[in-house]
């Protein structure tokens, strides 16, 4: 029977924690939908994607035409038309077209970084929020508890069991948990209002009272491995490394001669000549440096690449091992803080008289220290996994 209650109890538990996750991915699929930042975000990023196709093809064509008076007027007119193609090395082209690809795949990695920063933003303020849920659903209970023993307290000093300064313990007691459920529900509220504030001003149902109990993998190289992978940040590098290849070679193929063709006709009385027209341009001058400058972004961008790989995994592997360690000290502490059947107990003693109401007093505000104790190192766990898992 008691193996049986255990097996209950942890099914209850995970099914909580479940309903819990699933309470916030629900949420995070509202959000995205009715986000403003987002929506702007994504007309900005369709933008940028068609500009960086502007400008990538062939210069405009240019045409000519003149009409010149004879004189003496016996020599007649002149009528001149002129039709001009200019193009450059044809493998420019072809890189100026791959590098505004790349350039729409970083665009994309930066709307999905944005919008990985907005969820975190929801998952810490659900974190702080299901904290603030949980304190106040354990306060209600401290609330009808501290109501109790302010009538039992009232009902002995009427039949002399009691005492005046007993009797006042109890009404602060009774007080000062009313005024924190007010504290509680004004922070709830706030909470609420940020949500609705990044859901387009929708007002959000979010009553979570337990944290997400799914256990930290302790094996950081395999994890890192997956979180380095879906780090839209690391991907927009590794574009930024070659779109600065790509523009060295482009800036090699915009040092070679550009090329011109055309169509030429002249008319004056009596004869009319036409033909094609072809021209080389030769950079001796304009593209200077363009090449070195090409290859030290180049360099740059791969030096970027390395202090980011670095710094992330730092950032990682501390995130990761103060969840473990956290998540370690949880684990700890609930093995060995008192049952609420302790409480009952404690109860059944002060109305024995077995305790004096300071007795019961304190022993409860050291069982509450401690419960408080755990939400916090819960809500902690919660916001570091938001921290650790963004990427994952």
């Amino acid at each position: 029977m008691k193996q049986l209650i255990i097996t209950l109890i942890s099914i209850l538990a995970l099914s909580q924690f479940a309903s819990a996750q699933d309470s916030v991915e629900t949420l995070l699929t509202e959000i995205e939908q009715n986000n403003t930042t987002l929506s702007a975000l994504r007309k900005t990023v369709d933008a940028k994607k068609m500009g960086n196709k502007t400008g990538i093809q062939l210069q405009n064509p240019e045409v000519e035409f003149h009409y010149l008076w004879g004189n003496p007027s016996a020599i007649g007119n002149r009528t001149d038309i002129s039709v001009q193609q200019s193009f450059d090395f044809p493998s420019a082209y072809a890189y100026r077209n791959q590098i505004a690809e790349l350039k729409n795949e970083q665009a994309e990695l930066e709307y999905k970084k944005q919008k990985m920063d907005i969820f975190l933003q929801v998952r810490l303020i659900c974190a702080e929020l299901t904290y603030q849920n949980a304190l106040q659903a354990e306060y209600q209970k401290r609330q009808e508890n501290a109501s109790q023993i302010a009538k039992s307290v009232k009902t002995k000093l009427n039949a002399g069991e009691s005492n005046i300064l007993d009797q006042n313990k109890a009404k602060v007691t009774l007080l000062n948990t009313e005024a924190e459920l007010r504290h509680i529900e004004i922070q709830r509220q706030t909470l609420l209002q940020l949500l609705a504030t990044l859901n387009s001003g929708i007002a959000v149902d979010f009553e979570n009272t337990a944290f997400q109990n799914t256990p930290i993998t302790t094996d950081f190289e395999q994890w890192m491995t997956q979180a380095a992978v879906n780090n839209p940040m690391l991907d927009w590098l590794e574009q930024e490394i070659a779109i600065s290849d790509k523009n060295t070679q482009l800036q090699k193929a915009q040092s070679l001669p550009k090329l011109n063709a055309g169509y030429m006709s002249e008319k004056v009385v009596g004869e009319h000549f036409q033909g094609v027209s072809v021209g080389v341009s030769i950079p001796l001058f304009e593209n200077k440096n363009t090449v070195k400058y090409a290859r030290l972004k180049s360099e740059a961008a791969k030096q970027s690449e390395t202090d980011a790989k670095f710094r992330f995994y730092s950032e990682m592997k501390t995130l990761h091992a103060k969840a473990i360690g956290i998540q370690q000290n949880i684990t700890r502490f609930r093995e060995q803080l008192s049952l609420q059947s302790d409480l009952n107990l404690l109860r059944k003693a002060l109305d024995k008289g077995a305790i004096s109401l300071t007795e019961y007093l304190f022993e409860l505000t050291v069982y509450y220290d401690s419960l408080e104790k755990l939400l916090d190192m819960e809500k902690e766990l919660s916001i570091t996994r938001a921290q650790l898992l963004i990427y994952s």
